[in-house]
């Protein structure tokens, strides 16, 4: 199947991105962000951090209906595709929007490939309001989709979720937990009894992590044991391509913010933009930063308009998209100088949620792997 010209921003499209825009701009995360920081300057001997995010403004972005944009209408939602949620995605990522409408767009597209009654019912309940996200992953980190280390048996759960993003602002988790008879994904509400959520320590200041421990936990069947394997896998093109899109978005804001720096920081009676050793850096990433951008946009299209093509064009957008948050993060920090080590600087917030964004569903190695089985 042909994709679309513009690579599927129809105007509604574009109109939802840049009236989100606008409402993170007069919001401005990062300052209310900064606040909830204190005493967990250092991740690793600091205080636990709270997942903190602002619920007035989480709220009014569900009362503005960004939460459901890939939320079928037949469930409630405004029923569009990847590229509309690519869209919110990038802003996110040049935002550095701490709430859980990252994880609730990953969840939609997994739900999505699952089509039974009760995946339905959970996309109705996040049109409703509600937020949920993945807890897919086993202790060793693999990303393949049978690596959970949660069995399933008598209809509850027993085990531990690693890696689970954004886990303390969401009410409901997917879990991937396996049986006798292959893996299958359920839902669990995050105050089930059984269900304990234990923070884990992180450098990213914009997010929080944590895995959890489930004790015999009673859980609903989204999708049946040996079945969960395929859907993780039909929606890994969605899963990849929404990683990549928070990090062009970051690392649009880490081109613009440095160029701007670089005109107004003296050295030698000249803006330290006029030599070429800050130019070339910044133009680098620049045509990087491009290059990721139209990678996720062709790679969302793919899925929206050609399936079969999806997987390889989300391989490609993810495996360009963690070099490129490892280069603009160096390059950033490095031309800002001294200041972009600062705790008052957000530089420092951006460079740590991009190395953690780098990694997240695998860094350009995994995903190059996967891209040369493919070809």
């Amino acid at each position: 199947m042909s994709q679309p010209k513009d690579f599927g921003f129809s105007e509604d499209i574009s109109m939802l991105k840049e009236t989100f825009a606008r409402f993170l701009t007069d919001k401005k995360p990062i300052n209310m962000l900064r606040p909830s920081l204190e005493g967990t300057e250092d991740p690793y001997h600091g205080s636990i951090r709270t997942g903190f995010y602002d619920e007035e403004t989480w709220q009014q972005m569900v009362e503005l209906g960004w939460h459901a944009v890939a939320v079928p209408e037949d469930n409630g939602g405004i029923g569009m595709g990847l590229v509309a949620a690519v869209a919110l995605a990038e802003e996110i990522g040049q935002f550095a929007l701490s709430t859980p409408l990252s994880a609730t767009l990953q969840a939609c597209f997994l739900l999505r490939e699952i089509k039974s009654s009760a995946a339905d019912q959970l996309l109705t309940d996040i049109a409703a309001g509600e937020s949920a996200g993945l807890a897919i992953h086993g202790e060793q980190g693999s990303l393949e989709t049978d690596s959970t280390d949660v069995t399933f048996a008598d209809g509850t759960l027993t085990g531990t979720a690693w890696y689970v993003t954004d886990a303390q602002k969401l009410d409901h988790f997917i879990v991937a937990a396996a049986s006798d008879n292959g893996v299958g994904l359920f839902r669990v509400a995050s105050n089930q009894p059984g269900v304990s959520l234990h923070p884990d320590r992180i450098v990213d200041l914009t997010r929080d992590q944590a895995h959890l421990v489930f004790h015999q936990a009673r859980a609903e069947t989204l999708c049946e044991p040996g079945k969960g394997e395929h859907c993780l896998q039909a929606a890994l093109p969605a899963l990849l391509t929404l990683a990549a899109a928070d990090i062009a978005g970051a690392a649009e804001w880490q081109l613009q913010t440095t160029a701007e720096y670089a005109k107004v920081r003296q050295q030698f009676d000249r803006p330290i933009g006029f030599f070429q050793a800050v130019k070339h850096p910044i133009v680098d990433m620049m045509i990087q930063t491009d290059e990721t951008r139209s990678l996720v946009y062709n790679a969302a299209c793919a899925f929206d308009y050609d399936k079969e093509d999806a997987l390889r064009c989300a391989h490609l957008a993810k495996s360009n998209a963690s070099d490129t948050a490892s280069l603009s993060s160096q390059r950033s920090t490095q031309l800002h100088g001294g200041i972009g080590f600062t705790w008052e600087a957000d530089i420092q917030i951006y460079h740590k949620r991009q190395i953690h964004s780098q990694f997240l569903f695998g860094d350009g190695t995994w995903q190059r792997k996967k891209l040369a089985e493919l070809i």
